[in-house]
């Protein structure tokens, strides 16, 4: 990238791979340099400076040390040129969204070990329904909870749950395993056929892509099944 700003090209004549966001979007936001990502935010630079090199004089004046720039005010970074009030806020303001997000405490997922830690993750969405409903609950490999997704919406004797839906979702979210969850507005908890062929059918898939099928809980209003208790699974 030296040899773009020594012949002082601006930042389109550069190769496509060395422009910041096209290199963002081909290599990822971590293959790119503090200058790069400021670059960014400023938009452009002057006639005789782009924006990656004009960052680079900001991060030079602050040793190149990120907290010292979050110090500085619009009114200081206004001082550069180049860079004017508009460009000043967004800089202030992305270096603001990463102090807040350094002060908040990483959210605490929650661990689902048991089956009543199941029914009672879902029995806000399935609670007096009277129409079947199935859903899935994607896992780590800590047994850490992902989220839980509905994968179909039936009529009051049954609802179709697609063994590629499910996969495609555990695989998008890299889920360590799933626990398969449906109603029975019947109140009934004993499984039906379909349910067990069903069971067996999606753990089995699960094997060949080595994302365990941990459970498959029926939710009533008045309690549950869970196969893996039963040890159906």
């Amino acid at each position: 990238m030296d040899s773009y700003r020594e012949t002082n090209l601006s930042i389109k004549q550069w190769a496509e791979e060395d422009r910041p966001r096209e290199k963002l979007l081909l290599k990822g936001r971590s293959n790119l340099t503090e200058a790069e990502l400021i670059g960014i935010l400023i938009g452009s630079g002057t006639k005789a400076i782009s924006a990656v090199d004009l960052a680079k004089q900001i991060l030079a004046k602050v040793n190149n040390n990120l907290n010292e720039l979050a110090k500085l005010t619009v009114k200081d970074l206004m001082k550069f040129n180049g860079i004017g009030e508009a460009k000043s806020i967004i800089i202030v303001s992305a270096l603001e969204l990463g102090r807040r997000r350094k002060s908040e405490e990483p959210e605490k997922k929650m661990k689902l070990v048991s089956s009543k830690q199941i029914y009672e993750l879902i029995r806000a969405d399935l609670s007096d329904l009277k129409h079947e409903e199935f859903w899935i609950v994607l896992l780590k490999r800590n047994s850490e909870l992902i989220k839980k997704i509905r994968i179909s919406s039936g009529g009051v004797a049954g609802t179709v749950a697609d063994t590629k839906i499910i996969f495609n979702h555990a695989i998008a979210e890299l889920a360590s395993s799933v626990i398969l969850i449906h109603n029975h507005p019947s109140g009934e908890l004993r499984p039906s056929r379909d349910d067990v062929n069903f069971t067996k059918q999606i753990v089995e898939a699960g094997r060949l892509m080595d994302i365990g099928v941990i459970d498959h809980l029926i939710y009533t209003d008045g309690g549950y099944y869970s196969f893996a208790d039963a040890g159906d699974i």
